[in-house]
């Protein structure tokens, strides 16, 4: 039977990887794409990567995982289930990207953080870095520190460089390198 990470690495290829130009989020032009939300809007494939990050963080007495909106949001809604299937609740929360307009006019949805929280930050693919530096830029003025980021896939265009600047290590699923061969 195929691993965990052997089933994700299929379901990604066959279902989320695609030969196309297209301009990512960070504006560089590609002839590739990712399409993590074809896995992560998926019962089976959200359940393979929240599993595989319950692992790559179960030493690290999290008080909480969470990322930016819209690539994190079905991440960290599979984690809060299996943590707590598990017995081993991790709570949730999601950075908008900008503050609320009304109510409370928060930007972190979720549980109360506060400077103590232990927190991983995730998303679904990494280029740039942009969304987990904006991450970052939150949580600093909040006083948090997270203890390191996480995504399924890192497209090796400077994400790690840019966090590590950062004082944050960013550890990924899968490298680009085994799922795109130029």
């Amino acid at each position: 039977m195929p691993t965990d990470k052997e089933q994700l690495l299929a379901f990604i290829k066959r279902d989320a990887y695609v030969r196309e130009t297209i301009i990512l989020s960070s504006g560089k032009e590609s002839d590739f794409y990712v399409d993590a939300r074809r896995v992560t809007l998926n019962p089976a494939g959200v359940t393979l990567c929240a599993t595989i990050i319950l692992e790559m963080i179960k030493n690290d007495r999290v008080d909480a995982v969470g990322g930016p909106t819209l690539g994190a949001d079905p991440l960290v809604g599979a984690i809060g289930v299996l943590s707590h299937q598990a017995g081993r609740p991790v709570n949730t929360f999601i950075i908008r990207k900008a503050p609320k307009p009304h109510g409370k006019q928060q930007q972190i949805e979720g549980p109360l953080l506060t400077p103590r929280s232990r927190v991983v930050i995730i998303d679904d693919v990494a280029t740039t870095g942009k969304a987990f530096l904006e991450s970052l830029d939150v949580l600093q003025k909040m006083g948090i520190k997270p203890l390191k980021a996480i995504c399924l896939v890192d497209r090796n265009e400077g994400a790690k460089e840019a966090l590590k600047v950062r004082g944050c290590e960013l550890q990924s699923i899968f490298n680009i390198s085994e799922i795109h061969k130029p």
